[in-house]
Parts: structure tokens; C-alpha cells; sequence
């Protein structure tokens, strides 16, 4: 049930090269029904004035773009990128390694995060006299991306193959430490940053995502 690693297969290439990304053929309502929830939960939001929660959600998916677009460019240079969903899996494939349902779970994944910190957002576990100890918004950080990394893994196994990973060297482990973890500290942190630096920060970073977007996929790259 879950797979670990890649294992290079000839049969995870072949689920590569059949991905026909951003084709309408297995589209759906569910389509818009999902759409329709995350626009709720963001506007819900907004008009309750919870800035830093609308920040963390932001924080979050700007840097997962950021990550499906460096793994579609991956695939490309490379043959391979280092994961993909399968086409049976969705109802419409965004980037070779990202469908609609998964990066509209993403788009609020950083609010769940943030939500699920403790009020004081100050606090530190294991600390003695006040001093030491790990700050709740990295340990909050590890905990999401041990969870995200583990399932994963569950749907890196299941029979429609999910998630496809073609790479043996690519697995659990690094998804662990060089994409989830980034993920949420990034919701986790990215809040509580003072105005104009959390401004500063989601400006340029959706302003590199939407450049990147208008310049490589015209161009064929991804």
C-alpha cells in the first residue's frame, strides 16, 4: 500500500510519457465544486479579517508553484521529473506534477497549518526558564510535513498510481526535507512577519510564479 522510493521502473516511465497535461478528456463538475469551496474558505477569510490566515494560505501555494514549476522544468531537462500524477488519477493535470484536486488542497494547506498553531505563536516546547527549547512554528512545520510526506507515500502506492515517482534516490525522505518542510515553514512563518516584509515577500513571490508560468509555458517547457 505505500511505496517509500522510486523504483525506476519501465512501467513508471511509461505512466510519465502517457501524461497529457492540461487535456480536458477526464474533466468533471468537481471541477467547479472544489473551486467553489476553496473560494468560500478564502472569502470567509477575508471577511472575518484574518490577515495572517489569508497570508499563510498564499505563502504556501505561491511556494508550491514555485516547486511543480522547477519539477516540470526538471522533466524536461532531464527526461523525468522527480514526481507526476497519473492521468487516472484526476480530472484535469495543471503542471506534470500537479493535478486540480491536489493544488487546490494546497491552496488552503497553509491556512490548516496556521490554524492548527497554538494561540500564543511565541510559545516554545521544551524550553527551560524561558530560553531554548524549538519554536511551535517549527515543530508545527515538521509535524505537517512528516504527515504530507507519509501520505504521499500512501498515494506513490495505490493502484492508479497517484503519484508516480520514476527515480529510485526519490522518495519519502527527500520529499520530507526538501519540499515540506519549505511548505510549511513558509505558512508557519511568512504571518507573523512584520507588514511590509510579509507583504514584500508574497508580491515577489507570486510575481515570479505568474513570470515564470507566461514565459515557459508558451514556450512548450512545461
Amino acid at each position: 500500500m505505500f511505496r517509500f522510493w522510486g523504483d525506476g521502473s519501465q512501467e513508471a516511465m511509461d505512466l510519465v510519457n502517457a501524461i497529457r497535461v492540461r487535456s480536458t478528456e477526464n474533466f468533471n463538475w468537481t471541477f467547479i465544486f472544489i473551486l467553489a469551496v476553496v473560494f468560500y474558505v478564502y472569502w470567509t477569510e477575508i471577511q472575518k479579517k484574518n490577515t495572517e490566515v489569508v497570508c499563510a494560505g498564499l505563502a504556501l501555494y505561491g511556494v508550491h508553484w514555485l516547486y511543480e514549476i522547477c519539477n516540470a522544468v526538471i522533466g524536461k531537462l532531464a527526461g523525468y521529473p522527480l514526481w507526476s500524477v497519473s492521468n487516472e488519477s484526476t480530472t484535469f493535470i495543471l503542471l506534470i506534477g500537479v493535478c486540480w484536486e491536489l493544488s487546490m488542497m494546497f491552496s488552503i494547506a497553509g491556512m490548516i497549518s496556521f490554524k492548527m498553531l497554538p494561540q500564543d505563536r511565541t510559545r516554545r516546547y521544551f524550553a527551560k526558564n524561558g530560553k531554548g527549547g524549538i519554536s511551535c512554528k517549527l515543530a508545527g512545520a515538521l509535524e505537517m510535513a512528516l504527515l504530507f510526506a507519509l501520505f504521499e507515500s500512501f498515494l506513490a502506492g495505490t493502484s492508479n498510481h497517484s503519484f508516480i515517482w520514476v527515480y529510485r534516490w526519490w522518495g519519502v525522505i527527500p520529499v520530507f526535507i526538501t519540499t515540506y518542510i519549505p511548505f510549511f515553514i513558509a505558512s508557519n512563518y511568512v504571518p507573523v512577519l512584520e507588514p511590509r516584509k510579509r507583504t514584500t515577500f508574497l508580491c515577489t513571490l507570486w510575481g515570479l510564479v505568474a513570470l515564470l508560468l507566461v514565459i515557459l509555458i508558451p514556450a512548450g517547457i512545461i
